[in-house]
């Protein structure tokens, strides 16, 4: 597999577990990120959502601050919430040429019926518009925790496809997880993967430092499996929900559990607690965990 049209850091063997990690922004967050950038690597991959009432405008100029900033931009397309071609095309013209981006991530959406004609990220994928563009990489779901709306052998078959139809058009998939709580079962997740010859590169998603009640409510909003038993692996007694808490427990788990049998492996850092409260938290575990 071409890992550096994914990113050129996947050529390079990581020092620790946070080595080579992605963070995730909104439109709305651009200061934010001017605020974090000196603490945040250089290309760092940084994922640009696609949320509902939000200008194109302003995924745009968040995606061009991204790359200005010295970063490597990552833009969402939502699948259900495009009204129409032009509208895609329009928006993936303006992100390539505006911010030079060469790696885009689809997802199909929350909506339950299509907005427009797209149902599902596949048939963004089907569209060629991607590697017309000049996209080198394609970023897809992964569901560790399983998927509200499909059964886990569906969840399978999708993935299956997907990767092969990108492979196929001659770019590069790269899996971004859901986040979760338990480490032990993304550990189990990706030897199913790899046992079923998906050798693609996987981030694995990781919840930045928040309060509680906001990570359970990302959590439910989600489909995000935090029963009792799990959240006490993570560091969380549902039985005290005040105050934050930091996935020490889950990197933890990370750095001790990957082994060669899980392929190559990245974090994916969603920042419920803000841009610059995961950063710091990054660094300080960096710099607690030396290589």
């Amino acid at each position: 597999m071409a890992y550096a049209q994914i990113h050129p850091n996947w050529d390079k063997e990581p020092a620790g577990i946070t080595d080579g990690y992605s963070l995730e922004m909104t439109a709305k967050d651009i200061e934010s990120l001017r605020e974090a950038a000196p603490l945040i690597p250089p290309e760092t991959p940084v994922a640009i959502t696609y949320l509902p009432g939000e200008e194109a405008q302003a995924r745009i100029a968040a995606t061009v601050a991204v790359r200005e900033l010295g970063f490597e931009p990552m833009p969402h397309f939502s699948a259900r919430r495009i009204i129409d071609v032009p509208e895609f095309e329009a928006y993936l013209q303006a992100v390539v040429e505006q911010a030079g981006v060469r790696r885009c991530f689809i997802v199909a959406g929350d909506p339950p019926e299509p907005q427009g004609p797209f149902f599902d990220s596949s048939a963004l994928i089907a569209t060629g518009a991607f590697e017309r563009a000049g996209i080198t990489a394609i970023g897809i779901g992964g569901h560790p925790d399983g998927h509200p709306n499909m059964s886990e052998a569906e969840c399978w078959a999708v993935l299956d496809k997907k990767v092969a139809e990108i492979s196929a058009r001659g770019m590069a998939p790269l899996i971004v997880t859901q986040f979760g709580f338990d480490a032990d079962s993304f550990l189990v997740w990706l030897e199913k993967l790899r046992a079923r010859g998906i050798d693609a590169p996987v981030r694995i998603g990781v919840p930045g430092p928040a309060g509680i009640k906001r990570l359970l409510s990302f959590a439910a909003r989600c489909g995000v499996g935090a029963s009792a038993s799990v959240m006490k692996k993570y560091g969380i007694s549902l039985g005290n929900l005040l105050g934050s808490a930091g996935p020490d427990k889950l990197v933890d788990a990370f750095a001790s559990g990957l082994g060669p049998q899980h392929g190559r492996v990245r974090l994916h850092f969603y920042p419920f607690g803000g841009l610059r409260k995961t950063v710091e938290w990054i660094e300080d575990y960096r710099r607690r965990h030396p290589a």
